[in-house]
């Protein structure tokens, strides 16, 4: 098993080092987060031997005894599935990075809830770029807006954007739609500041497209674990 994972780990970092190179990046500057929901923390032990430092979870309840079970090691955690209202008060407590914001309300009660003695949540703006009724973002119009309120709020550090758009086959067709996602991240930053600095874009299928469109920060999962059962 370990085995397997570190070849796919190897394997991963190969790809990303090219995709870096091809679009003029300064090599090992893209954060990899390995997308770790339904690992187990022996799993997410072995990762972070090998140099992974940064994992994102989907599900909260699922996290916190991940989390506490390795308190140990150096580890950066990042919540990246949906936020509920009745589960911030966890997640400004024990995430360091949250990608999923897409309310103003959710900002708020994360701002409320971060812990005195904690540094400054980081957080990110989820862009609804394909204006899917099924899924959480907030659309293109609304995104200025929303940055702007949460600007105001202590506790909380707005870095950037995240985007999840539906998947496309071809590679320009992905290039394309994280190309308006970095776009509107450029417009922003020039108002709210340097600060502004990331771009959560890019997964196992089109980490190459994002990259080359400037995501900060891919995440991955099955390219990194296998396939989940």
């Amino acid at each position: 098993m370990k085995n397997d994972f570190n070849l796919r780990f190897h394997k991963l970092k190969d790809r990303i080092l090219d995709s870096e190179r091809a679009a003029g990046v300064v090599p090992e500057k893209v954060t990899l987060i390995a997308a770790s929901k339904t690992q187990s923390v022996e799993k997410i032990e072995h990762a972070a031997e090998v140099g992974i430092t940064h994992f994102g979870e989907n599900y909260l309840q699922e996290s916190i005894p991940k989390i506490q079970a390795l308190r140990h090691l150096d580890l950066c955690w990042h919540f990246i599935g949906a936020l509920q209202s009745n589960k911030t008060d966890s997640i400004a407590e024990h995430f360091t990075w949250v990608h999923t914001i897409d309310r103003f309300k959710i900002a708020r009660r994360l701002s409320e809830q971060r812990p005195q003695h904690a540094a400054e949540l980081n957080v990110l703006i989820q862009v609804n770029i394909d204006n899917e009724s099924q899924k959480a973002g907030v659309s293109v119009q609304d995104l200025p807006a929303l940055a702007k309120k949460i600007t105001v709020l202590p506790n909380l550090k707005l870095r950037g954007l995240m985007v999840l758009p539906k998947p496309r086959a071809h590679k320009l067709e992905q290039q394309e739609i994280f190309q308006q996602v970095a776009n509107c991240h450029k417009q922003l930053a020039s108002e709210i500041g340097e600060h502004f600095d990331s771009l959560s874009m890019g997964m196992s299928n089109d980490l190459e497209a994002a990259i080359w469109a400037g995501a900060t920060h891919i995440r991955i999962g099955s390219d990194l674990f296998g396939p989940r059962a």
